[in-house]
């Protein structure tokens, strides 16, 4: 949510048994290596409103992941405003009405721009002085800054059964949710050197666009692999820097070939569907393994083992993508779930159109099922 106050930490005391403290979670300013073992994340600090600080998080994040720490976020936007963007007319600005006129198209791109990047870091947070931040104080709806944000907002919680799954490697596995390059590639010589691209989990190669007024950027996509335009279907060899469009309201976003990506419906908090249907969307070729990961979501019964794993694996050669038998339990788990499939391979007109017809439909109780590309209902 976004706020305007002045923050130093954040600390948070979670009781879920009165009789004892379960568990807390720390936002800090300040970290050191090791501080994922506090319950601690980090965040950057009192940034600036300005493209330069912009550009500079995407190397910050990276590093800090590089680092062994997974939880890291910045305050959209900047904390600190020039004061061309705090001072209007008539004093402070409030909303982005105050604002002197000549600010306002800068103010509104650096705060979509920002967004954007935002919405693909691991804590997805607005928070500074003023002028206002919520996406209705910074825009009108119906304008292309206004709607870029709403539209990576719902994004943002659509892929909250990929994000979660990610979050539960980090606690389970080690894992680590914004990736240098050098992480997935490090056979790749042309990636040591990058620090305005990372991978976001497994599957996403997200690309930051941290200049005013522009509408591409270049991409290197790293070799090995064939690469998907996210929204589009568009398919890429990788081992090229391309030039990728970037208009108002997208960041370029591509996607490993046999990436397998789980994602829900449009929701407004994160457990209003528990049950919700799962769409897998498998960027086919080249095999592909995921695993969903899920818990009650509310209490610390995972770390006693209380959650299951739904493995899914790809085999390009057949077309065949297994939906494996679900392992582990927990209070409240949905035992029945629809599964939809989309088969992503090339150019696809509905690529990213929430409303298609799946390519297939399962119902899945638990036991190991088979969805042949082609098929449409089992």
């Amino acid at each position: 949510m976004p706020t305007h106050c002045r923050t130093r930490s954040l600390f948070i005391r979670v009781i879920v048994d009165p009789t004892r403290i379960s568990g807390f979670f720390i936002l800090t300013r300040s970290g050191f290596g090791g501080i994922q073992r506090t319950a601690s994340a980090i965040w950057s600090g009192d940034i600036v409103s300005r493209w330069s600080d912009l550009k500079e998080q995407i190397a910050a994040g990276v590093g800090v992941g590089l680092s062994g720490v997974p939880n890291w976020t910045f305050d959209i936007g900047g904390f600190t405003p020039e004061d061309r963007y705090r001072r209007g007319p008539n004093g402070a600005v409030g909303p982005v009405s105050g604002m002197d006129p000549a600010q306002v198209d800068e103010w509104q791109e650096l705060n979509t721009r920002w967004f954007q990047f935002g919405a693909f870091v691991p804590l997805f947070r607005s928070h500074g002085q003023n002028p206002y931040r919520e996406i209705f104080n910074i825009s009108d709806p119906g304008s292309d800054a206004y709607e870029s944000m709403v539209w990576y907002t719902k994004m943002r919680y659509r892929l909250l059964p990929y994000i979660y799954s990610e979050a539960g490697d980090m606690y389970h596995k080690d894992n680590t949710l914004m990736r240098g390059l050098v992480m997935d590639f490090p056979a790749d010589g042309a990636v040591k050197d990058i620090h305005d691209q990372y991978m976001f989990g497994p599957a996403f190669l997200i690309n930051p666009v941290y200049e005013y007024k522009a509408r591409s950027r270049n991409v290197y996509l790293p070799a090995g692999n064939d690469w998907f335009d996210f929204y589009s279907g568009e398919k890429l060899v990788g081992g090229q820097t391309v030039a990728a469009a970037a208009p108002y309201q997208r960041m370029p976003i591509f996607v490993k070939a046999g990436s397998i990506v789980p994602m829900g419906p449009e929701v407004q908090y994160v457990d209003e569907m528990p049950n919700a249907p799962i769409t897998l969307y498998v960027y086919t070729g080249a095999d592909g393994r995921y695993e969903l990961y899920e818990d009650d979501g509310k209490s610390y019964a995972y770390e006693n083992g209380a959650y299951s794993r739904i493995p899914f694996h790809y085999d390009d050669a057949s077309g065949v993508l297994t939906i494996g038998r679900r392992s582990g339990e927990f209070s409240g788990m949905p035992v029945e779930r629809t599964i939809h499939v989309r088969w992503i391979s090339g150019d696809k007109e509905d690529a990213l159109d929430f409303n298609a017809e799946p390519d297939a439909t399962v119902s899945y109780s638990g036991k190991s099922i088979l969805v042949r590309r082609g098929q449409a209902n089992l």
